[in-house]
């Protein structure tokens, strides 16, 4: 299972594209309200419905989030940019207690656009190359910052910003599913009409 969560603020296209493409690659996605309450309104005042809150608990998982089960789930979190929903992420302390459970377990962390500041504010980029959108890489403590399109090193990936959003999602699915089913995708989604 793969988590977007998303803030007020949050940049819609760099949620959405890869959540489209995440969940047409058949990987198993739930966008999370880091609030709650499951409207999340973006940056350019579209509102979306997550699927769930950060805080909901279910009939199988008493505890919520913090249920070490409910936490085991996630097999890799995702953090859309735009501002102030960087911001908003990077306030919220129960997204920041789940990341480092995560990052502590290897487990795959990933964030586009201002988002990559959330974990160069937890100090956990030290030595990894990353991207972000121009300007945020100040708050990238001790990370290498190439200014790429894409960037993956280790367990992180992170794109640049808007413009990534569909390689960024196409990249989060290769971790899950085989290299012929993402090439098909970028195929019949005509992505390689686009970059090529």
């Amino acid at each position: 299972m793969i988590y977007i969560f998303l803030a007020e603020g949050f940049e819609e296209i760099e949620a959405l594209a890869p959540l489209d493409i995440l969940r047409r690659a058949g990987v198993e996605v739930k966008t999370v309200s880091i609030t709650d309450d499951y409207i999340v309104t973006g940056a350019h005042g579209i509102p979306v419905m997550a699927d769930t809150t950060i805080f909901q608990t279910t009939d199988s998982v008493p505890g919520g989030w913090n249920d070490e089960q409910r936490l085991g789930e996630c097999d890799m979190i995702v953090l859309p940019g735009g501002l102030p929903g960087s911001t908003n992420l990077d306030a919220c302390q129960r997204l920041k207690d789940m990341i480092r459970i995560h990052y502590e377990a290897g487990k795959p962390l990933a964030a586009i656009c201002a988002a990559p500041q959330v974990y160069g504010h937890m100090g956990i980029l030290s030595g990894k190359r990353v991207t972000c959108y121009p300007g945020v890489e100040t708050q990238l403590t001790g990370a290498n910052y190439t200014g790429a399109l894409v960037e993956e090193d280790g367990q992180f990936i992170t794109g640049c910003g808007p413009a990534a959003a569909m390689e960024f999602g196409y990249r989060l699915a290769a971790r899950f599913v085989d290299e012929a089913t993402v090439e098909a995708l970028r195929e019949g989604m005509r992505y390689n009409q686009l970059v090529n």
